[in-house]
């Protein structure tokens, strides 16, 4: 039998830095949301608003969002849910809200 070399020692898992979260659980590409999101340098401090649509099993919601340092805030929202009291009565998953 040969001699294998360990090439994962102890001292490569000291200095092991372990990715971000949502980046292990492949949820968030941080190069594409942070192009996304950056905003012009002579726009200063100004929001940059953004549509989110998202699908769930039962309805669809659709939100307007704005990126700060603390995390993305919801200025508005709608569901799909909502198309009931416009007199739809099913369907909500088909519609877009």
């Amino acid at each position: 039998m040969a001699f294998v070399k360990v090439l994962k020692n102890k001292a490569y898992f000291k200095r092991f830095q372990v990715k971000p979260r949502r980046r292990r659980e492949g949820k968030t590409d941080y190069r594409a949301r942070r192009k996304m999101v950056r905003q012009d340098k002579n726009k200063f401090n100004n929001k940059k608003y953004r549509m989110v649509v998202r699908f769930t099993n039962r309805k669809c919601i659709c939100q307007i969002m704005y990126a700060t340092i603390r995390g993305d805030m919801v200025v508005a929202q709608a569901t799909s849910a909502e198309l009931a009291k416009f007199g739809i009565p099913a369907g909500y998953k088909n519609y877009a809200a």
